[in-house]
């Protein structure tokens, strides 16, 4: 083969998928491990993506604050956890160097962030965020006339969500991360995607549907091991993994999750999301499943 960049992928590819397990948005299954030798690839780069942010000083237009609860706000929350999860992370893989894509409360556009990724080469791309749910439309009787009731349509809020949730970058998205892919690939050295993949030449082609495919499953079994560690260890309400076209992780050209960490505008969650105790666990958790990924994706069954 005359593409030296297919020549490496396929041979990672084809001792990847052997730990890489069936997804499913309703069921989360694992995998036994075999016995496995090591590949040389290291997980070196972690970015840590604190959700929201307000909005910067002296600056004017639109900014996504995030949810709300009834005294706490995402942003706040989302950083609270970064620096903590920052913080273990360097502690528990001291060789993995963690990159925030925002250190104070002002706000990262969505582009941004993505950048901040694909410019550190992580290696792996974790979004912190904070769940609520939209206000109820209810029809009420306000009363009647000629015999007639009448009704009027009002707002009521929605505190039912509960728990954590899981996303990874949706299918219909697979445009924008071709394009972050093949920018990173071009940045560091693989000049045979300087151009877009010829639909003709079945080399380019295989080469960005084998990158796509290698970091979707890997977000994919990434999400799995946080979920396993949330619920599981730590008890939470479970939402399961689905998928989203979400702009961070479609644009990140590495494996990506974004872990909503639970229903800020619900009363038990917004408590749990503010204390040391919520806060050490669903830290110590994603920790956990980092680790686990990361003695899997450095290593392959023979």
């Amino acid at each position: 083969m005359k593409n030296k960049a297919l020549k490496r992928l396929i041979y990672g590819l084809s001792l990847l998928l052997t730990f890489t397990p069936v997804f499913s948005f309703a069921l989360t299954t694992h995998t036994k491990q075999d016995t496995v030798t090591t590949t040389g690839y290291k997980l070196r780069t972690i970015i840590v993506d604190p959700g929201h942010g307000g909005k910067p000083s002296g600056t004017t237009g639109t900014y996504s604050h995030g949810a709300s609860g009834s005294y706490s706000l995402e942003r706040n929350v989302t950083l609270a956890l970064a620096f903590k999860l920052q913080k273990e992370l360097e502690k528990e893989l001291p060789s993995v160097k963690v990159v925030l894509t925002r250190s104070t409360d002002d706000d990262v556009s969505l582009q941004r962030r993505a950048q901040i990724a694909n410019e550190n080469k992580g290696d792996l791309f974790i979004s912190l965020h904070c769940n609520s749910l939209p206000d109820r439309h209810v029809r009420e009787l306000v009363g009647h006339k000629h015999h007639k009731a009448i009704y009027r349509t009002v707002d009521i809020p929605d505190h039912s969500g509960r728990g954590v949730l899981m996303l990874v970058y949706g299918f219909w998205r697979s445009r924008e991360g071709e394009n972050a892919i093949k920018q990173n690939l071009i940045e560091g050295g693989d000049s045979e995607l300087n151009d877009n993949p010829d639909p003709n030449d079945p080399e380019a082609m295989i080469l960005m549907n084998e990158y796509k495919r290698k970091y979707r499953q890997r977000s994919i079994h990434l999400a799995e091991l946080i979920d396993h560690e949330l619920v599981d260890t730590d008890g939470r309400h479970n939402e399961g993994i689905r998928e989203q076209g979400v702009h961070v992780l479609c644009h990140s050209a590495m494996p990506a999750v974004l872990v909503e960490t639970g229903y800020i505008d619900n009363a038990d969650d917004e408590a749990y999301l503010n204390s040391e105790k919520g806060q050490d666990e669903i830290v110590a958790s994603i920790v956990r499943a980092i680790e686990s990924y990361k003695d899997e994706v450095e290593q392959v069954s023979p």
